[in-house]
C-alpha cells in the first residue's frame, strides 16, 4: 500500500515536500515513482528512483527542480519539489513495481497510492 501526502497551495517559486508512506515487500526491493495528473491532461512521469535507491530519473520538465529521494527507516519516498511553477498545478501519485529498475512508464507500475493536490499559483 502506498499513501501520499503534503500537497497544498503554494505561490510560484516556492516549495513542497511529498512523502509516499509505503508499506510491504515492494519497498526495499521495487522502484518507486511520482506521476502527476493536470486537470483535462494524460498522466506524465516525474521522477524514479531505483530499488536499490542509488539511481534516479527524472522528466525533463523537472530536472534540476524536484529531487526524489527514500527513507528505508521510515518506508517512505519523498518528492522535494523546489522553484515551483504554475505549470507544475496537478495531482500527484506515488507509485510501485516489483522490478528495482526505474521506469518512467505508468503500467510497468503495479501499486499505486491515491493522489495529493498541488496547486501553484502565479
Amino acid at each position: 500500500q502506498l499513501q501520499a501526502s503534503g500537497g497544498g497551495l503554494v505561490q510560484a517559486g516556492g516549495s513542497l515536500r511529498l512523502s509516499c508512506a509505503v508499506s510491504g515487500r515492494t519497498f526495499s526491493t521495487g522502484a518507486k515513482a511520482w506521476f502527476r495528473q493536470a486537470p483535462g491532461k494524460e498522466r506524465e512521469f516525474v521522477a524514479t528512483i531505483s530499488g536499490s535507491g542509488i539511481s534516479t530519473y527524472y522528466a525533463v520538465s523537472v530536472k534540476g527542480r524536484f529531487t526524489v529521494s527514500r527513507d528505508s527507516a521510515k518506508n517512505t519516498v519523498y518528492l522535494q519539489m523546489n522553484s515551483l511553477k504554475p505549470e507544475d498545478t496537478a495531482v500527484y501519485h506515488c507509485a510501485a513495481r516489483d522490478s528495482s529498475l526505474n521506469s518512467a512508464i505508468p503500467y510497468e507500475y503495479a501499486y499505486w497510492g491515491q493522489g495529493t493536490l498541488v496547486t501553484v499559483s502565479s
